[in-house]
């Protein structure tokens, strides 16, 4: 049994998929396209039944290839649970008619309906039943309230009994089911109301998204740091000893030696210099990026569970539009803060190839992910908030620029697309929780193979004097260019594998603080890791990763160029 969860975008669709089937749930793309939909499994009378998270509509006339997908599943379902917005009746039903009229078993989630009374409407449930002729059962996705329920009432799920209409008359039958089911009554505005309204307005909008900008990265450093400093350290600081036993048992050198711990620091073992899988390695992953990783993820969970970012969406439309992107664009973006690969992915979000040409580019380039941004406060922070303010100012400013530019040459056009704004919500901490622990998950499933066979790889090079001699062809750029020493051209090198690592390469060089802020951002601009390319080629395909790794290049070179000579 196949079933279809189907509904407009923002009606807490996933939520609710992810109450139905938990946590373990398996991601694809639909054949043909790079649309991205969830399945899972659940229990339906006892019996195995595979639920499928559609990607959402408005309707069942396709206007983007999400839609498309979503029309063409509908061929394979066995029964739909029509997600449908208790606090947006009118909206929400034209996609419900049209499901009526596919003669598929279908019942209704009328989910958010515990807003329903603090917005003041009223719903004659009986009568919608009646009126509609399949199960309406409400529900509170983020509560989980009703979803028991739902799942019993699977079974009655009945083929609708509604006449093919055209869209005037469909809109016309909407008004009278609203008109019979709704009251609205009269009552004030709530804060989280006022907020909301103060959110999208762009005077006020401006301030309140640079102190929830502030808030968030203070946040992460808190979080961050507090791991690091008085959970991570201490605990590596206990390992040290075993460590030293270890590399004294192998004789302090030899091929093993320095695949386990690395090179001995002044006869030492040391975490960030050593380069070993059980030095370096595991101190980078868990110690100096994971806890930053997992501030990270928290902040951005709450965002996006709060609704804040579509508000942010709506107040950077303006200037996104000027780099050929629309307004929706800054969701991968800050995922992007995250990590570069599911920032990517997400730009699927956006219509056309040109803009999610520009989108990806401008993440690759000027979006450090979480990982290297950790790196970089350690390092930068060290020598004062105003080098930090060097860094980011610079990535931001690169970030328009670029994108005016690669707006002017880039042909193709930039369709509108439309965007829900969900009220202001107070998330649940389960939710949050649940899904902070499967994107944490991901990175570290995802990361720590790169890491340790990056380290492996960087160890074994360095002990034959691959980088020596890839320092010696690159120093005249480096040093010249740059003004950065010639063994920093390692970590630019080793920056293609893995950003972070490349970062803590930096800390035995005893670099000033300009350099630091140079060699930060060309780090940040230059070729992203090789898991964010390998992505880049997926999406974009090798022609136009080419491209983008070329503006790359240049960007990186001539940014970093300039830099030098304003600092030097």
């Amino acid at each position: 049994m196949k079933i279809l969860l189907m509904g407009n975008p923002n009606v807490g669709k996933s939520v609710l998929f992810s109450r139905l089937t938990g946590v373990q749930v398996i991601a694809s793309n639909y054949p043909g396209s790079t649309v991205g939909y969830s399945r899972g499994q659940m229990k339906v009378n006892g019996k195995p039944a595979e639920i499928i998270d559609v990607p959402g509509t408005y309707s069942l006339d396709p206007s983007s290839d999400a839609e498309r997908v979503a029309v063409e599943m509908l061929k394979d379902g066995d029964t739909i649970i029509n997600i449908v917005d208790a606090t947006n009746l009118e909206r929400n039903l034209y996609l419900t008619l049209q499901l009526l009229e596919q003669n598929i078993p279908m019942i209704i989630a009328l989910n958010m309906w515990d807003d329903t009374k603090h917005l003041g409407i009223n719903l004659d449930l009986e009568k919608l039943r009646v009126i509609l002729g399949v199960p309406v059962i409400p529900t509170v996705a983020v509560a989980g309230t009703g979803v028991k329920t739902l799942v019993e009432a699977l079974p009655l799920a009945v083929k609708g009994d509604s006449p093919t209409r055209t869209a005037d008359e469909r809109w016309a039958a909407i008004g009278q089911i609203v008109t019979q089911v709704q009251q609205i009554t009269h009552r004030h505005h709530t804060w989280r109301e006022k907020l909301a309204d103060a959110s999208v307005k762009p005077f006020s909008g401006m301030f309140i998204a640079l102190a929830v900008l502030a808030g968030s990265f203070g946040i992460i450093r808190f979080i961050g740091e507090g791991l690091i400093n008085h959970g991570f350290n201490p605990l590596f600081n206990l390992l040290l000893g075993p460590l030293t036993q270890l590399s004294h048992a192998l004789g302090g050198s030899g091929l093993l030696h320095e695949i386990l711990i690395g090179r001995l620091v002044n006869g030492q073992v040391n975490f960030t210099q050593s380069f070993g899988l059980l030095t370096t390695a595991v101190y980078i992953e868990f110690a100096a990026v994971l806890p930053y990783v997992v501030a990270f993820y928290l902040v951005l969970g709450l965002l996006e569970d709060t609704g804040y970012l579509p508000r942010l969406a709506v107040l950077m439309d303006t200037l996104l539009h000027r780099i050929g992107l629309h307004g929706y664009a800054i969701i991968p973006t800050m995922l992007g803060l995250g990590c570069n690969v599911p920032a990517i992915l997400s730009t699927r979000i956006l219509e056309s190839k040109r803009e999610r040409f520009i989108a990806a580019t401008l993440i690759s380039i000027a979006v450090p992910c979480a990982a290297l941004q950790a790196m970089i406060w350690g390092l930068v922070g060290k020598a004062g908030p105003q080098y930090l303010a060097m860094v980011y100012g610079t990535l931001v400013i690169v970030w328009v620029l670029l994108g005016f530019i690669i707006n002017k040459f880039t042909r193709g056009f930039s369709p509108e697309m439309l965007t829900e704004i969900p009220p202001y919500r107070i998330p649940p901490w389960h939710a949050v929780a649940q899904k902070l622990w499967m994107r944490v998950k991901g990175f570290i499933l995802e990361a720590t193979p790169i890491v340790l066979i990056s380290v492996l790889v960087v160890g074994l090079l360095y002990s034959v004097g691959v980088f020596d001699a890839i320092a010696r062809f690159a120093a005249p750029v480096v040093t010249g260019l740059l003004g950065l020493p010639k063994e920093a051209v390692t970590a630019i090198v080793v920056g293609f594998i893995r950003k972070d690592i490349a970062m803590g390469m930096l800390t035995p060089l005893n670099l000033t603080a300009s350099q630091l802020v140079i060699s930060s951002v060309v780090l940040a601009m230059f070729f992203p890791c090789i898991a964010t390319f390998v992505i880049l080629t997926k999406e974009l395909g090798l022609k136009a990763t080419l491209r983008a790794t070329g503006i790359m290049v240049i960007a990186a070179l001539s940014v970093g160029g300039l830099l030098h000579l304003i600092l030097r």
